[in-house]
């Protein structure tokens, strides 16, 4: 297994984590304040792709508690064409459910100020989405 980078795209910011070689672990890399201009915002990522040459994106897909898809889930999925149509490589979506709930009590339990927290909840919610998916997919 190769690098995984990890997204988690929101309205105004998108935190992005990455994997280690061997498909084990997943560390923080930034989070991405998003720009009025979608190419601009593509284009920055997808330069991220190229420094860490991964084999496949994977996007935090937001889902409700039931399971279905709401309008969030839409915006996740247009980001993700917007940058697939400039990637040749595997993509993949993982369930992101209560992940930035789970980064927001992290970083509350490790008494990081709350001024601070903004600036990072995203890039820690990246990567739970990406720990998430390695775990449930091994070494594949």
């Amino acid at each position: 297994m190769l690098r995984i980078l990890a997204f988690d795209v929101g309205e105004r910011r998108i935190g992005v984590a990455v994997s280690d070689l061997l498909g084990i672990t997943a560390q923080g890399v930034e989070t991405y304040t998003r720009s009025d201009n979608l190419e601009q915002d593509v284009q920055h990522l997808l330069k991220l792709a190229e420094s860490y040459r991964p084999v496949k994106l994977l996007f935090g897909m937001p889902r409700n508690m039931d399971g279905s898809y709401g309008m969030q889930a839409d915006i996740t999925r247009e980001f993700a064409d917007a940058v697939l149509a400039h990637w040749d490589g595997e993509h993949a979506f993982q369930d992101e459910r209560l992940t930035t709930a789970s980064a927001r009590r992290m970083l509350i339990e490790a008494e990081v100020r709350r001024d601070k927290r903004k600036q990072v909840i995203d890039k820690v919610a990246a990567v739970l989405i990406l720990q998430s998916y390695l775990d449930a997919h091994g070494n594949t």
